[in-house]
Parts: C-alpha cells; structure tokens; sequence
C-alpha cells in the first residue's frame, strides 16, 4: 500500500473534524468514526493475527456489516488504550482500512496511514474448555477489561416479527449456532465456573457485563427473564468475597418489584434498559416489541424507578444513534434530532437515569438495513451533548466508561474531562 501519514496531509477528513471539536480528544473523534464507518482488513492484516495473543471474532449476539463468520480480529486497541469496537464491512461501504505498515497494524483512510493499532489480546481463558467439553470462549467472552456474558442469544419480541428493526440477534443467533457450536442458554452453574477461571488472570478485568435478548414469559412478563438473571449472578456472586461486585446487566424495563428482587437478591451494582430512540412515534416503529409490552412513556418510567434501588448514576439508557434518522419517518435534519434528543435525555438526567449512545452500524437483514447512519459531526455534538448533561446533573458513569464498556464515544469524554468541579 502507498502510505502517506496523516499528520503531513492536512485536510483528511479526521483531521477536518479535530479542527472543528478542539474540546474532542483527537483518538476519541477517530474511534467515533471507525465506529460509524467500519473496518475492512487486509490479506496482510489477517495473516498478522495470532489466535494464541489475540482475540477473534465468534461469540457476539449480534452479527457484521458484511454479514460474514470468519477469522478476523474481535476488535482494535488505539495507543492510549481506548477501545474500538466496530465491525467488518464490505470494501464498497468505503470503511477504514487496518493493514500492515512496517510490520505493525495500521489504521488507513484512502492510503493516508492515521494511527498504529493493536488488536485485542486474548485472555488466559479463552484456550480452555468448560467441564460439558465447550470452549469456555462461547460461555464467557471478553473485552480487554470486562468479561461478557451471553446468557440467552434469542429475543422473544421475534416471536410475533416485532423484533427491533435494527437488530440481527435472530439472524445472528442462527449463524452461530450452526456454524461456531454456540450454546442458545447458557446453564448458569457452568458460566460462574468459567467466571472463576477467568478471575484467575489477576489484574485483567475490572467487571462483569451480562445481556441477553428479552424474555416475555413468567407470571408476570419477563418474570422467567429476571428468575434467569438472578440465577447466573447468583452463581457468579461466588467468586467474590463481597456481597455486591462490580458489574452490569442490560435487561428489559422491569417492574419496580422485579427490580428489587434482582438488586436484593444479587450482587448486581449497576442497571441498564436500552430505551434505543428517544422519541415515542420513532419508539413505536422502529421497537415495537418493547412498545406492545411495555410501552415508551412506561419504559421511560422504569427507568426513573430503577434510580431508587440502584442510585442517581447507577441507571442508564442506551440509544442506537442514527436510527433517529433513518428512512421517510426520521427527523428531517441532524439539527432536529439532536435537539429532540437531547431534551428527552435531559428529562431522564435529571431524573437520575444518564443516556449513553452506540453509533448505529447498519446491519444486512435488518429492516433499517439499506440505510446509512449519520454523520461524524453529528456524533460528536450528540456524544458531548450527553456528557455535558452527566455534567449538569453530577452523574457518574463508572459502570459504562471506557474501561468498562468501550462502546459509547460520549462516555470516554467522561475518562478526560471531569465530570464536575468541586
């Protein structure tokens, strides 16, 4: 490849848009945008892989833009330690471009070489199998400071075709099964022994993250989903000598009494209910899973009850950003939505609930599929918008920070800017 550095190339794209946010750590506005556009990697780039020191891709929920199961790298590491997590995409789709550069993985736009990465490193773990002969990988995965899990790879919103209309976790769900000999549930007796041995790696994980597609049935709805939760972090609660340990769950919007019951019961710290558009006509159509069974306003209102067990900061809300403006129904202009956007999340924030955002990655077989996501400038205002109301409202974002997560551009700002001033 013909390699021209960015810093002698004035007027590359990222450069233009570090010019523009001077507020915007430069790596932060990069991910953002890998994020939005994606990854093709190279021949060279794959052959530079080694499955015994890095990770590879195999046990997501959710499926690639270019829809295909192959060796790649799970994800990329920038030089300061901020995670990418971003998704192969077709060459046509015009994504960055990892290939080697004297030997090392190198980010490039159009030829311009940006920034050196590192792919993920794989986890003393991974080489194992679990007691049932299954790779402890596909029970517990991981990112570079959080152990996943996976429990349950089906939404039973699909049941009736009102899965989300930006979800693959169906589609996914198939591929996997067939093709990488992952488990549809996980039996939580196992996933807190694979737990236990990835504890073993002293140092390397900060918390535990668990998520699963929604669970309709039990005496009340989601009953059988909160039993199911509350049994893995029971069986996860082992390996730990205190009551509560650092860790997340990413469930649908319980009750009060559900969500009492799972607090109680568990050592769970923290509570997440991704609401994913924050408007309710938008809401409606783009998840109407969640609006029949729930419902926006409702939604909105758990999470403001789930602030009184958890705490002010200890809640919060994804959103899948972009899918405000996607097809004939989306907000007319980035303008709008961000102020759309902003109000609402300002009427949780000061409710104790923080809203963090995932740039949207259009996947194929998806309803919003053929659509494209916004544009960099957009995320970036959205991402500082989001810090400044946690700002405003003095909410920690700990549990979902760049440490812990990985995935949400506005809250590593969180990692560089404080929060609030005494």
């Amino acid at each position: 490849m013909t390699l021209a550095l960015a810093r002698k190339i004035p007027g590359t794209p990222l450069e233009d848009a570090v010019r523009r946010y001077p507020d915007v750590p430069r790596l932060i506005i990069l991910k953002t945008d890998v994020q939005r556009r994606g990854v093709h990697y190279t021949e060279e780039a794959v052959s530079y892989l080694d499955p015994e020191k890095h990770q590879t891709t195999g046990t997501h929920i959710f499926g690639t833009r270019d829809g295909v199961i192959a060796l790649r790298p799970e994800s990329l590491l920038l030089r300061d330690g901020t995670s990418i997590i971003t998704t192969p995409t077709p060459p046509e789709e015009n994504p960055y471009v990892v290939d080697l550069h004297d030997g090392r993985p190198w980010l490039f736009d159009a030829g311009v070489a940006l920034e050196e990465v590192d792919y993920w490193p794989a986890p003393a773990f991974y080489g194992k199998d679990s007691s049932s002969g299954v790779p402890m990988k596909n029970i517990v995965s991981a990112r570079p400071q959080r152990l996943n899990i996976f429990p349950y790879r089906y939404c039973t919103f699909w049941n009736n075709g009102k899965g989300c209309a930006f979800c693959d976790i169906v589609t996914q769900l198939k591929k996997g099964s067939r093709e990488l000999k992952i488990p549809a549930r996980l039996d939580p007796v196992e996933v807190g022994a694979v737990i236990g041995e990835a504890l073993k790696e002293e140092g390397r994980f900060s918390t535990v993250f668990l998520t699963s597609g929604s669970i309709v049935g039990g005496s009340r709805p989601f009953d059988d989903e909160i039993d199911y939760y509350i049994a893995i972090l029971k069986e996860v609660g082992k390996n730990f000598r205190t009551p509560k340990f650092p860790s997340q769950l990413i469930g649908t919007a319980f009750e009060k009494e559900q969500l009492k019951r799972l607090y109680a019961e568990t050592g769970l710290t923290s509570y997440t209910s991704d609401i994913e558009v924050l408007n309710e006509e938008l809401f409606n159509r783009h998840c109407p899973g969640k609006a029949e069974w729930i419902g926006y306003r409702e939604w909105k209102k758990r999470l403001v009850d789930a602030v009184e067990i958890f705490g002010p900061g200890r809640v919060n809300t994804g959103l899948v950003a972009g899918i405000e403006l996607a097809g004939p129904h989306g907000f007319r202009s980035e303008d709008e939505a961000l102020e759309r956007t902003l109000s609402e999340a300002e009427d949780l924030a000061r409710q104790g609930v923080s809203t963090v955002l995932i740039v949207w990655s259009p996947r194929p077989d998806t309803a919003l599929g053929a659509y494209k996501n916004a544009s960099l400038d957009y995320y970036i205002r959205l991402a500082r918008g989001l810090h400044a109301l946690r700002v405003k409202y003095r909410l920690p974002i700990e549990h979902d920070s760049y440490r812990n997560c990985g995935n949400h551009p506005d809250t590593d700002l969180s990692r560089l800017l404080p929060l609030w001033e005494e």
